[in-house]
């Protein structure tokens, strides 16, 4: 007899597990149906992001041109340390062989003089203390004695400078080479988001700048208090001439600069010796902290690093080497946060 059982019904718990597996799926399914391509960030964006890395381009450029400096004035200390040196050495070996003649002398005649003992010891202190008590030495042959201890004592202090500074310089350029790393690590990343915007958009921020260049050179030409006079007014004359000069960071003139070359250059024209730094800059006269007290040529700092120095041009405006990719030229003072001007 042929058998009749009916087919077993599926649990409960696997119902429920069939039933969400499908839901979920169709949700799935409707979000992949919903979802908008990805899109490419617009020219603006894109801008955004560049002029930051820039702007942190110029922060570490900064600090790598300080480390320049720093190195640079090492050296110099180092050099000078060293001829001091060399020369002590001379000087203190010309009194020693001076000791050994007349020691020979003297040892030729029936013996060595305790006076001359006592120049050739190696602790002309202590010699020194004894002879004065028993009445040995001339005043003269004291002078002498004084005159070695003084040197040996100025050339170990030297030797040790040197050392400490020698110190100093490797931990410099150690610092230099990451600064350096820093700066073209932020370039090559800027670069690569230009690289991703099409030729049109490019011309077409760079049609902007160019416009609002012009804009604020008109402005500031426009200003009725635009007098230049006086020594700062001297130094940007001279940094009118480069206008449309190349940003390159870490170059001060002739032809191509960074913010802070292109102010020390101009300076340097009218025979100013200012710092080499924004940061050093900022320090380098007094403090003008009104825009409304602004002069044509002042100085002007912007951020609160002062990683960024300009000349005030009038009128609101500033002459300037802005950051990579763009040339000397004006702009106006508020697309940067304004600390203070310095009048040199």
């Amino acid at each position: 007899m042929a058998s009749h059982r009916r087919p077993k019904q599926p649990s409960r718990t696997r119902v429920t597990v069939l039933t969400t597996a499908a839901a979920a799926a169709v949700a799935l399914s409707a979000n992949a149906a919903n979802a908008a391509p990805s899109q490419k960030p617009s020219m603006d964006e894109v801008k955004a992001k560049v002029d930051k890395l820039y702007e942190q381009t110029e922060q570490a450029s900064e600090k790598l041109n300080g480390a320049k400096e720093k190195q640079s004035r090492l050296e110099k200390e180092i050099s000078t340390l060293q001829d001091n040196v060399a020369r002590g050495q001379g000087d203190l070996n010309e009194l020693r062989d001076s000791l050994g003649l007349a020691a020979a002398a003297q040892y030729r005649t029936g013996g060595i003089d305790p006076s001359v003992q006592l120049f050739l010891s190696a602790d002309p202190d202590d010699y020194l203390d004894k002879a004065s008590t028993m009445d040995q030495l001339s005043s003269q042959q004291v002078e002498t004695l004084k005159e070695v201890t003084e040197k040996q004592r100025a050339l170990a202090q030297q030797r040790s400078e040197a050392g400490e500074k020698l110190k100093d310089l490797a931990d410099t350029r150690s610092e230099l080479a990451k600064k350096k790393k820093e700066v073209q690590s932020k370039l090559a990343e800027a670069q690569k988001l230009l690289n991703s915007m099409t030729a049109a958009q490019k011309a077409a921020i760079a049609a902007a700048d160019a416009r609002a260049s012009r804009a604020s050179q008109r402005s500031a030409l426009d200003d009725p208090g635009n007098v230049v006079t006086g020594r700062a007014g001297s130094a940007y004359a001279a940094a009118q001439s480069k206008i449309g000069s190349p940003y390159v960071y870490g170059a001060d003139g002739e032809s191509t600069f960074d913010c802070s070359g292109f102010t020390s250059w101009a300076f340097a024209q009218v025979g100013i010796s200012i710092p080499r730094t924004s940061q050093d800059q900022a320090n380098a006269g007094t403090r003008i902290y009104s825009q409304s007290n602004l002069q044509v040529g002042d100085l002007v700092i912007f951020y609160g690093d002062h990683h960024h120095v300009g000349f005030y041009a009038g009128n609101g405006q500033v002459l300037h080497a802005p950051r990579s990719g763009t040339v000397v030229r004006y702009e106006s003072i508020d697309n940067m946060p304004f600390q203070f001007g310095v009048r040199i």
